[in-house]
């Protein structure tokens, strides 16, 4: 699991909660912002509506890309990085052929679908063209899941607005009656609290984290394609790492260097 995930959000809530029940009133308070009418007004309506610029299957997906969120990513630069420098290595010992038999030991797909393009002979530009439009397409991929969650994010508030609009219209109808102003002014309000949680606690925070985790993808999967050009290439193992260490901060270049022992 992503801590730093699961400490923001959690982190969040708690500080709106220490907020209500340090008041007069302590944890009697957090009735004040409980009203069902609300939930349904805001939430339904935000989650409906972002419905409507996706598909059903897409928002089910989307749904359960929180889970995502949520879990520490997968990809490691220097790991990535360091596994295309140990197959520059035995490229240049061993030829192009002993790929085959060394990507058995890789877990990243998309780098083993390169190496066996590359083993199979497969012209230079033809590889980084299947390469790229796979990456193109996982792009956009991710980038639908993170639309959804941008939207919801301007919906929520969106919707909490209009909640509070009819509160207020309800309130406004029943006037004569001053002692129900309080009361009605505070539950007209709260779908705007609503609102603007679900964009800023839940939806935000969670579009920006997988926009993170895309991104890395995308850069290591742009090591992948230049590292195994190289490779095809025939260029020094040295020059290779030099190469791609560039991508990485200048903290976790060395322990790259360090690992392979200067092969």
């Amino acid at each position: 699991m992503d801590l730093a995930s699961i400490l923001g959000l959690v982190i969040c809530i708690g500080m709106v909660l220490l907020g209500i029940v340090s008041g007069d009133q302590g944890v009697a308070a957090l009735g004040n912002f409980v009203d069902y009418n609300s939930v349904l007004i805001t939430l339904g309506g935000a989650f409906a509506s972002t419905m409507v610029f996706v598909s059903v299957k897409d928002f089910v997906n989307s749904l359960k890309a929180f889970s995502i969120a949520m879990k520490a990513p997968k990809y490691n630069d220097a790991e990535t990085i360091k596994n295309i420098i140990d197959l520059s290595n035995v490229a240049r010992k061993e030829g192009l052929l002993a790929l085959e038999e060394a990507a058995n030991f890789i877990e990243d797909e998309y780098l083993r679908k390169g190496i066996m393009l590359v083993v199979d002979g497969t012209d230079p530009e033809l590889v980084r063209g299947i390469m790229e439009t796979e990456m193109v397409c996982v792009d956009n991929r991710h980038k639908k899941v993170i639309g959804f969650y941008d939207t919801l994010a301007a919906m929520g508030p969106a919707w909490g607005m209009i909640g509070t609009l009819i509160g207020l219209i309800n309130m406004l109808k029943n006037l004569s009656d001053i002692s129900t102003v309080g009361p009605n002014m505070s539950v007209a309000l709260i779908t705007t609290l609503y609102g603007s949680m679900l964009a800023n606690w839940i939806a935000t925070p969670i579009a920006g984290k997988l926009k993170y985790n895309n991104e890395l993808e995308m850069m290591l999967k742009e090591v992948t394609i230049e590292g195994l050009l190289s490779i095809q290439a025939g260029e020094n193992p040295r020059v290779i790492e030099e190469k791609l260490k560039s991508f990485l901060a200048p903290d976790q270049r060395g322990s790259i260097g360090e690992e392979d022992g200067g092969e």
